[in-house]
């Protein structure tokens, strides 16, 4: 039942139809990362559509979802073309979040937002929601020790995107690869991820394990140093917030996302994080 669900944070646009123009000279790299940065972090609400292309398994899964979220504390409830909903609200239901799968028996669930149904064939995890791993991508964990992938970011221009002006950052990472990494102690694949700055999908996918799931000390394991070997975001000129976000890999896309009709800082009613809003089925 839930197999078919598939929670997406971020979507897909085809880069060859962003056609770049020469860098504006007058903006440097750094301001560039740092008021996308911040314009990240200071976001209260968002409300967006969301297109997104994501290999699994060696197969592409896309899919089209509806997005609205606050923060502080975090809120969010999502729609797919599938009928599907899901709505997270920090400390309701115990810490699961409500899924209304749209299939038989049409009956809403409550899963660990963590767990390995809702994790299933996906990336990121209704947590990362929205522009949840953009931030930290750009600036690096503070566990990370090698920040060469960070410095890699380099403003590359300006584009058009869904008719919207938008600034290119780009980085280039020839060095990505897999590399052996044996925990000292047990750690969490969130850590480990943390550690690497290359998302837990690829650890969990290379190394069969489940979401969740803890490694022992002394196991080998198999992780990415980075989280891609390209990274291309356009950025909206006027809002300062991704459009498109496009990850290769040493196997080709990882992952590719497109934000649409974004509404950011608007306020968005208390109901429509509750499971009775007029038009929810959960």
């Amino acid at each position: 039942m839930i197999r078919t669900f598939r929670l997406l944070t971020i979507a897909g646009l085809a880069l060859s139809s962003m056609a770049a123009v020469p860098a504006d000279a007058k903006l440097t790299t750094e301001q560039l990362i740092a008021r996308l940065s911040t314009s990240i972090e200071n976001l209260k609400t968002l409300r967006c559509n969301v297109r997104a292309q994501e290999r699994i398994e060696g197969s592409y899964q896309q899919a089209r979802t509806s997005m609205k979220m606050a923060f502080k504390p975090y809120k969010v409830y999502l729609r797919n073309q599938k009928g599907i909903e899901v709505l997270y609200v920090t400390g309701q239901n115990d810490g699961d979040a409500w899924v209304y799968p749209n299939s038989f028996p049409y009956v809403t669930v409550s899963l660990d937002p963590l767990g390995a149904l809702m994790r299933k064939t996906q990336h990121h995890s209704v947590l990362d929601a929205g522009y949840g791993t953009i931030a930290e991508l750009l600036r690096g964990s503070s566990q990370r020790v090698d920040h060469s992938f960070e410095k890699s970011f380099r403003y590359a221009g300006d584009t058009t995107v869904q008719g919207r002006p938008a600034h290119i950052l780009r980085a280039d990472y020839p060095q990505f690869r897999y590399v052996t990494y044996k925990p000292a102690k047990t750690e969490t694949v969130a850590s480990i991820a943390d550690r690497f700055g290359c998302g837990e999908y690829r650890i969990l996918e290379r190394n069969g394990l489940a979401p969740g799931a803890t490694v022992p000390a002394g196991r080998a394991l198999q992780v990415p140093n980075a989280y891609g070997r390209r990274v291309i975001i356009a950025v909206d000129q006027k809002l300062t917030l991704p459009l498109v976000i496009q990850v290769n890999d040493d196997k080709g896309l990882f992952e590719k996302f497109e934000f649409s009709d974004i509404v950011a800082n608007q306020p968005i009613p208390a109901q429509e994080f509750t499971k009775d809003f007029k038009g929810y089925k959960l």
